[in-house]
């Protein structure tokens, strides 16, 4: 039998383009088995598909100063003398990274094994901990064309981002009976992030007469982010968090507006969805966001605002200007020639475990 260790974590994004490939490596034999953190979100999400877990000691490198930083580089080899010795006893044909500190350590212990190590990058420029690994792996997967002149000459492949299936059987009726929704008023998503975004959910809220006018909105604010004052609003409803009936809420929006964290943003380009995106300000991440969302407006596939330029009129704007053109939007996203990134990925794992 096949076997494959997949690893990656620290956050939901590390996490579901592995479980969007684990269907189709199932359907093609592969005994699958997963490398993450002690007690990261990774953690409970694959345990929860019945995959064997095995957690490691990991650090994260950081760029600003803290205290931490004397103390996990020794997690970081910790961490990678376990990983070592799960490989050792699992003996993996190949090994598929989603990238995050955790990942490192095991990348680096597939390297020494001399085990083939394919990397998936999200973002427009890789992150540290790939920056870390890269050299160690035999191919690195990524989502956009512009990252390609970033990576080393003969391991890049463009694929985009695995998207798991299930958000493709979405049902709108279904949609609608959940949120007590009017099949006859359009449809506005509203997507913070995993963990919700205060300055998105205000935004929203401030002008939410306004755009209740139009749509009917269902705001997704992430936990601790509810707004009991606004239960019973018509046309509105709010959810800390859906994750069942996500695909129901996909196919019932007309229109998104959503951060733009990479693998959101290619779940809306695989689904045809028009979106605006606020993209985290670089004050408060690496700037990967900005330079997604650049991207995607560039190819026609999104309307971009920054988040210290949003007024209300400019918010409430930007969100009507993008139901008016979302035809033009759809048709951008239906040229864009994105592939099947299930399939590209596990026939290049297939390619190398067979070579």
């Amino acid at each position: 039998m096949k076997r494959i260790v997949l690893t990656g974590g620290g956050t939901a994004g590390h996490v579901t383009p592995n479980i969007a490939l684990v269907p189709r490596l199932r359907e093609l034999g592969y005994d699958i088995h997963y490398i993450g953190s002690y007690t990261g979100i990774e953690k409970q999400l694959i345990e929860a598909l019945d995959i064997p877990y095995y957690g490691i000691s990991s650090g994260k490198l950081r760029r600003y100063f803290d205290l931490k930083n004397f103390s996990d580089p020794f997690r970081v080899v910790k961490g990678y003398f376990e990983a070592k010795k799960i490989l050792k006893k699992l003996q993996p044909d190949i090994i598929f990274s989603k990238g995050g500190f955790v990942a490192v350590p095991v990348v680096q212990a597939a390297k020494g094994l001399h085990i083939p190590v394919i990397i998936h990058e999200s973002d427009m420029t890789p992150g540290l901990a790939n920056r870390l690994a890269i050299p160690a792996a035999t191919k690195v997967c990524c989502n956009f064309p512009e990252t390609l002149a970033s990576l080393p000459e003969g391991k890049a492949v463009l694929t985009g981002s695995p998207i798991r299936r299930e958000l493709h059987d979405g049902d709108r009726l279904a949609g609608l009976k959940l949120c007590g929704f009017s099949a006859e008023k359009p449809v506005l998503l509203i997507i913070g992030g995993s963990q919700g975004s205060v300055a998105v959910n205000q935004a929203i809220r401030g002008i939410l007469p306004e755009l209740l006018k139009t749509f009917q909105i269902v705001h997704l604010c992430g936990k601790g982010n509810l707004d009991a004052n606004l239960n019973g609003t018509t046309g509105y409803v709010q959810y800390e968090y859906i994750q069942k009936e996500l695909p129901d809420l996909f196919a019932l929006a007309d229109v998104v507006v959503s951060r733009a964290g990479a693998n959101a943003i290619c779940e809306l380009l695989d689904l045809r969805k028009p979106s605006l995106l606020i993209p985290l300000p670089s004050s408060s991440s690496r700037g990967d966001q900005i330079l997604n969302a650049r991207s995607f407006e560039k190819q026609g596939f999104s309307k971009v605002l920054m988040e210290d330029t949003i007024t209300p009129e400019l918010l409430l704007s930007a969100i009507l200007e993008l139901y008016h053109d979302r035809q033009t939007y759809i048709t951008a996203m239906e040229h864009s020639g994105a592939s099947d990134a299930i399939a590209t990925i596990t026939n290049l794992i297939e390619e190398i475990v067979q070579a």
